[in-house]
C-alpha cells in the first residue's frame, strides 16, 4: 500500500488557497449545513468517490468510536445504493492514496497523523462540540470530526449529498442514482450547532408505533430503535426520549441503551420520569419501591433512582430531575407551598445520588428540570434549581411556547431548553393522527425561543414518529443554525425538502401540497372537528373550506399518476395519504353539518349528505388499510392505527365513529321548500320573513336562493322578480327533484339611487314564497389609496394588506409568509425588542370606509401566543385616526390609553377592564360556537370598541406594545346576525383617484 506522497500534499496546498472561495460559490439549499460539494462529472482536482465501476475505499481506524466505524460502513453501502458499487471499508491506521479517510480527532491515528504532518488544519473544529471538516487532500478525501458525533455527521453529510435522503428508511425515500460521484476541490468546515441537544420524544406510541414495532421486530426493542438512532444521526440530531407508555427502554431489551451509546445518541427520559427511570419501571415494582410520594417514601424512591442511575452511568445521558405525581399528573394534595418544598428536597436528594454514582460534582453531569404544567406555577412562585441544571421550558401542548427565555436566567450555566409538541396525547385535546403543524408556525415559535436564549435543549414530542416526518426534519435542521432560515425562506425549505426526497421535477408542487394540507388542518384539526364549526349559510364559508380540500386532493391524486414507481410509496406516506385522508375527515364533518341543517329544513337531499358521510367514512378505512397493509411491502403494518374520527373528549375513542346524522322521511308527494343565504330557516313554514342579506353598489354581492324538495317525485317552479334590476342567474322556471340553487345579483346601472327594495316570488305546486331583496346604491368614496369597508356591516382585513408600515424606534412590523390561515401574518422584528410606548412603537395603518358613526367594534385576530412574560403581559394597541391608542392585554385585560402606560409601569400591566378568565374562549362577538377556543382555532380574538366621530374614510392604526404578538386579521363591525368561524371574506377596494 502507498502512503500519501509529498507530491500529492503539495498539489493539495496549491488548491487550498482557492478552496474556501470555491466553497462559497457552490450551490446551497436550506436542508444543508454545507454547500453542495458533490458533482457527477470529473473536473481537475476533484476527488473521485466512484466512477466507471470503481469506488474508492473507505479508511477508518479500528480504534475509533464504534459508531464512527458503523457510520463509515453506512457510507460504503450508500455509495452502493447510488452507483451499484459499494465502497469497501478498511480498518487501518495508515493512509492509502485514492481513499476516503475518516476519523475523529484524538481518537484516530489516521487523522492525528495528518494533523501532526500539517497536512490538514483542524483548528476551526478541534475541541468543539459536534463539528467536522470535509476536505479534498490531493487524491484523498478527509472527513474529520471534533468528536464522535461530529465525525458521524460528516459521514452522513456526504451520504445525503450523493443522493441518500435521511428518510430513505423511515419514509422509503428513493435514492438518487448516479454513475459517477466526485467531490469538488475544497475544504468545507461545519461549525458546532447553535442548539446543543436536539432530539425527539417517542410518545403516544400505542396503538400505532407499538403495534408496528411488534409486527416488524417482535416489540419495541433495539431492533426497532437502531433505525431511529440512525435517522437522528442522519438528521444531525443527538438526543432521544424513548417510548414509555407501556415500555421500559433499558429493561425491555438491555441492548437498547448499549446500542444507543455506540451509535452516539444521548439518552434521556421524559419530563416526568426522573433519574433515567421509566415510569413503567416503577409500576412494574411498585410494591417493592413503595408509594410514589417523596414525603412518605423518600428512602424507597432514592434507592429506586440510585439503582437506575448506576445502571446507566457509563452511557451518554441527560438526566431528568424533579418529579411529578404517579402517571404524569400533579403531585401532592394541591398545596403549592408544600409541593414546592417537597420538590426542593427531591432535587437536593437527586443531586446527592448523582454525586455518589458518578463520583464527581453534579455540576459536571448534564441535567434538566422540566417546567411543565403545574411546575410552571411553582417556578413562577420562585422555585428554582441549581444553576448548572438546564431549565426546560414547555409549550402549551399544542405548539405555542409558554415562556420565552427569562432575562435573569439566560446566563445560567445549565442554559435554557424547550420541550415542544407536534403531537399530543392529553389536554387540552389529542392531536396525534397526521401532521397538523406548518413550517412557518414552527419557524415563528422556535425563532422566538432561540432569540430569547432557549438554545441548550430542543426536545420534540413526535408521537409515533410517523407521520410527522416533515416537521421533524425541519426542527432538527433548524436547530443546528436557526439564523440560516429566515421567515422568507420557509417556502424554500419546503421545496428543498421535497426535492431531497422526490427530486426537483415535482418539488415545488409537492411542497405546496404538503404546506397546504398542514395549513388547512390548522384551521381545525381532525380530533377537534365538529359539524357546527363552519357556517353553512354565511359567506359561503363551508363551501369555501370544502373547495380548498377538494382542489388540493385533486392535485395530489393527479400528481401521484406522474410520480415514478420507485417514489410512489414515499409519495403515499408523505403527500397523498395525509392530504386525502385529512380532506376526507374534514368533508365528513362538513357533510354531517349540512345534513343536520338540511334535515331541519326538511330537504330530502339531507339523506344524500348522510350517505356521502358514510362513503367518506369507508374511504378513510381504505386509506388507512392501504398504508398499513399495501405500501412498501407491508413495512408499515399497524403504523396508521390511531382513532381519529368522533372525539367527544380529549382522549382517544375506542373506535372511529361518524358524527350524528339525520334522515329525512320524504313527504308522499313533492313539496316546495325555499332557503336563502344568511339564514338557517326554510319557507314556507317559518314565521320570519325570507330575506337576503343587503346588496350594495360598493361590494356588488351575489347571494343564493335554494329551491328544494321536501317530498317524493319532482315539481315545477317559477322565480320572478318584481323589479327589472334584480337579476336571477337561471331561467325563471325549472324542475326540482332535490335541490336547485339560484343566484341573485343587482344591475346597478338600473337600480335606484339610495335604498330600495324588491321581491322575488317563488312558486312550486300549491306553495308560494316571497324573498325580500334590499339594496343600497351609493357612490364609492373618493380615495387615492386602496381601502376596506363598505355599506353592509362586517368586513375583514388581512394583516399584510396595510396601507402604511411605520417602523418604531427599536422594531418594525414584518411579513411572515404562509403563517396562519391565509397568505401570512405580521410579526415583529426583532422579537427581542423592548416594549414600546406611543412615541416609539412600530405601527400598521389600514384605510377603511365606515358608513356609520358611533361606537365601532374592532376585533384583532392574533396567533394564540401564550403568556410568555407574565410580569409584563402581552399587549397590542389600536387607534382610529388620531385618537389616543387603546391598549389591549391579550392575557389579562386592557387599559384605556397609552397615557396610562408610562415607561415606569410598562413592566406591570394595570388591569382596568378584565377580559374573560384564562380558558374562556376568545371569539368574535356572536361567534362562540360549540367547542370553539383559541387553542383549537389557532387564533385568538381581541375585541375593542372605538369611537368613530363621523362617516367616511378613516385609518385604523395598530401599534406594537410587546414584540411577541403576531397579527393575522382584523374584523370590523362583526355582525351577530351572520355569524361565521373565520369572519367575512376580505374585499379590498381600489383607489378611485390618481395618486
Amino acid at each position: 500500500m502507498l502512503k500519501i506522497t509529498f507530491r500529492a500534499w503539495s498539489f493539495a496546498c496549491l488548491l487550498f488557497a482557492s478552496a474556501i472561495t470555491q466553497a462559497q460559490n457552490l450551490t446551497k439549499n436550506t436542508l444543508s449545513l454545507l454547500p453542495q460539494y458533490i458533482q457527477t462529472n470529473a473536473v481537475s482536482g476533484a476527488f473521485k468517490i466512484s466512477a466507471n465501476g470503481n469506488t474508492s475505499p473507505i479508511l477508518v481506524d479500528g480504534n475509533d468510536w464504534k459508531g464512527v466505524i458503523r457510520a463509515a460502513n453506512d457510507l460504503g453501502d450508500d455509495i452502493g445504493k447510488v452507483t451499484t458499487v459499494p465502497g469497501k471499508v478498511i480498518q487501518q491506521s495508515q493512509p492509502v492514496t485514492g481513499a476516503i479517510i475518516i476519523g475523529t480527532i484524538g481518537k484516530s491515528k489516521l487523522i492525528d497523523n495528518l494533523i501532526a504532518a500539517k497536512k490538514i488544519d483542524v483548528s476551526a473544529v478541534k475541541g468543539k462540540w459536534e463539528s467536522f471538516i470535509v476536505q479534498t487532500l490531493g487524491n484523498n478525501l478527509v472527513i474529520a470530526g471534533s468528536d464522535k458525533r461530529g465525525t458521524i455527521y460528516g459521514i452522513y453529510d456526504v451520504s445525503e449529498k450523493i443522493g441518500v435522503s435521511p428518510w430513505y428508511w423511515w419514509a422509503d425515500a428513493p435514492v438518487k442514482k448516479s454513475n459517477a460521484l466526485y467531490v469538488k476541490t475544497g475544504r468545507y468546515i461545519q461549525p458546532s450547532p447553535k442548539v446543543k441537544y436536539r432530539g425527539i420524544f417517542i410518545n403516544d406510541e400505542s396503538p400505532s408505533f407499538t403495534g408496528w414495532a411488534r409486527a416488524n421486530f417482535g416489540g419495541v426493542n433495539s431492533k426497532a430503535y437502531v433505525h431511529m438512532f440512525e435517522l437522528l444521526l442522519r438528521l444531525k440530531a443527538n438526543y432521544l426520549w424513548p417510548a414509555m407508555w407501556g415500555n421500559t427502554f433499558n429493561e425491555d431489551d438491555p441492548m437498547s441503551p448499549v446500542l444507543a451509546d455506540e451509535y452516539g445518541i444521548v439518552m434521556g427520559t421524559s419530563h416526568h420520569e426522573p433519574m433515567m427511570r421509566a415510569q413503567k419501571e416503577y409500576t412494574n415494582r411498585k410494591n417493592e419501591v413503595g408509594p410514589w410520594d417523596f414525603t412518605t417514601n423518600a428512602s424507597g424512591l432514592q434507592k429506586f433512582w440510585a439503582d437506575g442511575l448506576e445502571r446507566n452511568k457509563n452511557y451518554d445521558n441527560l438526566i431528568t430531575m424533579g418529579m411529578r405525581g404517579d402517571g404524569d399528573v400533579a403531585m401532592g394534595k394541591g398545596d403549592d407551598k408544600e409541593n414546592i418544598q417537597t420538590l426542593k428536597n427531591v432535587v437536593s436528594a437527586q443531586r446527592d445520588i448523582i454525586k455518589k454514582v458518578y463520583d464527581k460534582d453534579p455540576s459536571e453531569v448534564p441535567q434538566l428540570w422540566a417546567i411543565f404544567t403545574e411546575v410552571q406555577r411553582y417556578y413562577d412562585a420562585g422555585l428554582n434549581v441549581p444553576d448548572d441544571i438546564t431549565l426546560l421550558f414547555c409549550d402549551n401542548n399544542w405548539g405555542y411556547i409558554r415562556r420565552t427565555g427569562p432575562i435573569n436566567e439566560r446566563k445560567r450555566k445549565g442554559g435554557l431548553g424547550m420541550y415542544y409538541h407536534i403531537d399530543m396525547n392529553g389536554g387540552p385535546w389529542n392531536d396525534r393522527w397526521v401532521n397538523t403543524t406548518t413550517v412557518p408556525k414552527l419557524r415563528e415559535q422556535f425563532n422566538l425561543a432561540y432569540q430569547t436564549g432557549i438554545d441548550r435543549i430542543w426536545i420534540v414530542n413526535v408521537g409515533d414518529l410517523k407521520p410527522k416526518e416533515m416537521p421533524i426534519d425541519f426542527i432538527m435542521r433548524y436547530a443546528w443554525n436557526p439564523d440560516a432560515i429566515s421567515a422568507n425562506q420557509t417556502d424554500d425549505y419546503m421545496t428543498d425538502w421535497a426535492a431531497g426526497i422526490f427530486g426537483k421535477t415535482y418539488a415545488k408542487e409537492i411542497a405546496d401540497i404538503v404546506s397546504k394540507y398542514s395549513k388547512y388542518n390548522l384551521m381545525r384539526k381532525a380530533e377537534v372537528q365538529d359539524p357546527k364549526i363552519f357556517s353553512y349559510v354565511n359567506f359561503n364559508e363551508a363551501e369555501r373550506v370544502f373547495k380548498l380540500w377538494k382542489d388540493l386532493t385533486a392535485r395530489a391524486e393527479q400528481l401521484e399518476k406522474r410520480i415514478p414507481a420507485e417514489a410512489k410509496d414515499a409519495y403515499y406516506q408523505l403527500v397523498l395519504y395525509p392530504t386525502k385522508a385529512s380532506a376526507g375527515v374534514a368533508e365528513i364533518y362538513l357533510a354531517a353539518g349540512r345534513n343536520n341543517l338540511y334535515a331541519k329544513q326538511g330537504r330530502v337531499s339531507a339523506n344524500d349528505l348522510a350517505k356521502r358521510a358514510q362513503e367518506l367514512f369507508e374511504l378513510d378505512k381504505q386509506l388507512s388499510l392501504r398504508y398499513n397493509d399495501s405500501i412498501s411491502n407491508k413495512k408499515w403494518k399497524n403504523m396508521m392505527s390511531d382513532v381519529h374520527i368522533g372525539y367527544k373528549q380529549w382522549s382517544m375513542p375506542k373506535e372511529n365513529s361518524l358524527p350524528a346524522l339525520s334522515e329525512v322521511a320524504p313527504l308522499p308527494k313533492p313539496a316546495l321548500g325555499v332557503a336563502v343565504e344568511g339564514s338557517t330557516d326554510a319557507w314556507p313554514g317559518t314565521d320570519t320573513k325570507a330575506e337576503l342579506p343587503q346588496f350594495d353598489a360598493l361590494d356588488k354581492q351575489r347571494y343564493y336562493i335554494d329551491i328544494f324538495n321536501r317530498g317524493t317525485g319532482a315539481f315545477k317552479f317559477t322565480a320572478n322578480a318584481n323589479q327589472p334590476w334584480i337579476k336571477i342567474s337561471k331561467l325563471n322556471s325549472g324542475v326540482v327533484e332535490k335541490d336547485e340553487r339560484l343566484y341573485v345579483e343587482i344591475d346597478w346601472k338600473l337600480a335606484p339611487k339610495g335604498k330600495a327594495s324588491g321581491l322575488i316570488e317563488i312558486t312550486g305546486g300549491d306553495a308560494k314564497v316571497l324573498v325580500q331583496v334590499n339594496t343600497l346604491n351609493s357612490e364609492a368614496p373618493k380615495t387615492k389609496q386602496p381601502y376596506f369597508g363598505g355599506f353592509s356591516g362586517e368586513f375583514s382585513i388581512p394583516a399584510e394588506k396595510y396601507n402604511a408600515n411605520i417602523s418604531g424606534k427599536n422594531a418594525r412590523w414584518t411579513f411572515l409568509p404562509n403563517l396562519g390561515r391565509a397568505e401570512g401574518n405580521m410579526g415583529i422584528q426583532p422579537v427581542t425588542a423592548p416594549s414600546a410606548t406611543a412615541a416609539d412603537a412600530p405601527r400598521l395603518d389600514y384605510n377603511i370606509f365606515l358608513a356609520k358613526a358611533g361606537t365601532t367594534k374592532v376585533c384583532l385576530g392574533i396567533l394564540p401566543t401564550q403568556d410568555v412574560n407574565p410580569a409584563r403581559g402581552l399587549r397590542i394597541a389600536v387607534a382610529i385616526d388620531n385618537a389616543e391608542p387603546v391598549i389591549i392585554d391579550a392575557r389579562k385585560g386592557y387599559v384605556d390609553t397609552f397615557n396610562e402606560y408610562t415607561k415606569e409601569n410598562l413592566a406591570n400591566s394595570l388591569v382596568l377592564k378584565p377580559l374573560p378568565p384564562l380558558g374562556t374562549p376568545y371569539a368574535l362577538s356572536g361567534r362562540r360556537q360549540q367547542r370553539r377556543s383559541e387553542i383549537f382555532d389557532n387564533l385568538r380574538w381581541l375585541d375593542v370598541d372605538i369611537d368613530v366621530k363621523d362617516t367616511g374614510m378613516h385609518t385604523i392604526k395598530v401599534y406594537m406594545v410587546d414584540p411577541e404578538i403576531v397579527l393575522e386579521r382584523i374584523v370590523v363591525n362583526p355582525n351577530d346576525k351572520y355569524p361565521s368561524y373565520m369572519g367575512a371574506p376580505s374585499i379590498q377596494h381600489k383607489a378611485t383617484l390618481g395618486k
